[in-house]
């Protein structure tokens, strides 16, 4: 029988994490009311949580704020889709191709430190101010992440796994399917949270530099205009964006890595 408060960390129950965390939150907000009240924060450069929620609330009542949340989820869903598929691409060949590995390890190494701010004008001048400027940003951002997880997955496997598989009989077909993709794929899936991060990220950064829709552009616009509530606003929407998405991962994360022992430990748990 599952227990009605399990303690994931700490000997703390969830719900008294539930609480500490909105006493964290209930502190921000005051500490920031306050501020404001007695002049220690300039309203006009720092708003009022008042006045930021009134916003929000306004704007998620209106269908325009959506159509920019649908532009962004489909920059960040593509840039994490070619991201990921790319990186298990080049990670899978390097990771079995010791000669390739070491002739492109230092271009790879070249274009991972490339400040990926200063990518974002090169890829609008190439690719314009549409969605794909946005997805190039995000993949630049998620295929590293990907490519270097698969890549150390794949020299994770054990030698001596190897030898028996081989031993055994088995292909190199056999090989790829039944021990290099496991091992590879289990990083890929650890990484998931990071990875789709990175792809929002690139997504509103490009939106903020060059757009002309998405949460990212709502936000430079606002800013332009030195509108504080609406910048807030739009860094509050973001943020709830954020966690419905972090949320969405996780559940996916705990479905596929299911079998892991600390996985299987939740589910027998609960």
């Amino acid at each position: 029988m599952a227990e009605p408060q399990r303690k994931p960390t700490g000997g703390v129950s969830r719900l008294t994490l539930l609480g500490l965390r909105l006493a964290v939150l209930v502190g921000l907000l005051a500490a920031w009311h306050l501020g404001v009240r007695w002049g220690l924060l300039d309203p006009f450069f720092f708003s009022t949580p008042e006045d930021v929620i009134a916003r929000t609330w306004t704007d998620l009542g209106h269908a325009e704020i959506y159509r920019h949340l649908w532009v962004t989820s489909v920059e960040t869903l593509l840039a994490f889709a070619t991201g990921t598929a790319g990186g298990i691409a080049l990670g899978f060949w390097l990771g079995l191709s010791p000669i390739a590995s070491q002739v492109l390890d230092p271009y790879v190494k070249a274009a991972n430190a490339l400040p990926r701010v200063v990518l974002a004008p090169i890829f609008a001048l190439w690719l314009g101010l549409g969605i794909w400027s946005k997805v190039a940003l995000g993949f630049s951002l998620v295929f590293f992440i990907v490519f270097f997880n698969v890549y150390q997955g794949i020299k994770e496997v054990s030698p001596v796994v190897l030898a028996n598989a081989r031993m055994l009989g088995a292909s190199r077909r056999q090989l790829m399917t039944a021990v290099y993709l496991p091992s590879a794929l289990s990083w890929v899936f650890s990484s998931l949270h990071t990875a789709v991060g990175f792809a929002l990220v690139g997504a509103v950064v490009g939106e903020y530099l060059g757009s002309a829709a998405g949460l990212g552009y709502r936000i430079h616009q606002a800013e332009g205009v030195f509108d504080t509530v609406g910048v807030f606003s739009g860094m509050l929407i973001l943020t709830i964006f954020v966690i419905a998405v972090d949320a969405l991962v996780s559940r996916i994360e705990a479905r596929f890595l299911v079998w892991r022992p600390e996985a299987a430990g939740r589910t027998d748990a609960a």
